[in-house]
């Protein structure tokens, strides 16, 4: 560390402030992997009617930098959906070491956020662009009674589901379809053409039911309204054949409900 760099990271691993901090000519395109739960919050994107984790981050960095920098990130998540590996960029000419923005950027942040990663990349990098892939999970607890500790995380069913019928179902979502039929009414995407590569279902004794989709990208509310026809399938309110009707005629209102926001998570964004 240059020993008149007056951001130092000691062993602990909190950052101590001792000065403003320093100021290069060179520019660094600093990428973020960040993690949260996020029930309290009104989605990614900074918005007028609420709290948003990327206003709470730039913020952080705001105190950090001693600077107003902006974040822009790989996509949006919606009011409680949760992402475990959100990425995002920012630009910067303060010369602290990478350590600073994890624990530098955590010690401003509240405990349901966490950078869990910080690495320089090229200054062309752009996270939504340049992203090949996303993985999604959807949560659902289906099981007699429900389960306090996973109600913040999951998508609580009582009456059983017919997985095999909803594995059926799921594997028409495999390959590139117009998915007009899964899409929120005030998604702005120009194309409702998208590709998804693999969508596996996976229960656990406990009753717990993971849905993995993963797809080259999504329209808003995609994954949500995915989950919610399946789930029709299993209740039975729906054939597994009536997923390839949809992808055809496109009609959103024969499909599913859009499934609840607090049992998606963005796992990860391919590169």
């Amino acid at each position: 560390m240059h020993p008149h760099d007056s951001h130092a990271v000691p062993e602990s691993g909190h950052l101590l402030l001792t000065g403003p901090p320093p100021v290069s000519t060179v520019s660094r395109a600093i990428k973020l992997i960040i993690e949260y739960d996020g029930t309290n919050y009104c989605g990614w994107q900074i918005q007028p009617n609420g709290i948003t984790i990327q206003e709470v981050l730039e913020a952080a960095l705001a105190k950090l930098l001693n600077d107003t920098v902006r974040l822009h990130s790989s996509g949006r998540t919606d009011a409680g959906v949760h992402a475990k590996g959100m990425v995002a960029v920012f630009n910067t000419v303060r010369p602290l070491p990478l350590q600073a923005f994890i624990h530098g950027l955590n010690a401003l942040i509240p405990p349901d956020i966490a950078i869990r990663s910080a690495e320089v990349v090229p200054p062309e990098f752009n996270p939504r662009a340049d992203a090949v892939g996303k993985l999604y999970r959807y949560t659902i607890l289906n099981a007699p009674t429900r389960a306090p500790l996973h109600r913040q995380y999951s998508w609580y069913l009582r009456e059983g589901l017919d997985l095999e019928a909803m594995r059926e179902a799921a594997a028409v979502f495999v390959g590139k379809h117009d998915f007009s039929a899964f899409r929120a009414a005030n998604c702005a995407a120009k194309s409702s053409e998208r590709t998804i590569t693999a969508l596996d279902i996976n229960a656990n004794p406990e009753g717990l039911i993971v849905i993995d989709v993963r797809g080259t990208g999504f329209l808003r509310n995609m994954v949500r309204i995915m989950v919610g026809t399946l789930v029709a399938v299993g209740r039975g309110k729906l054939e597994p054949g009536a997923v390839n009707r949809l992808l055809v005629s496109g009609d959103r209102t024969q499909a599913g409900a859009t499934a609840p926001p607090q049992g998606l998570c963005l796992m990860e964004v391919y590169y």
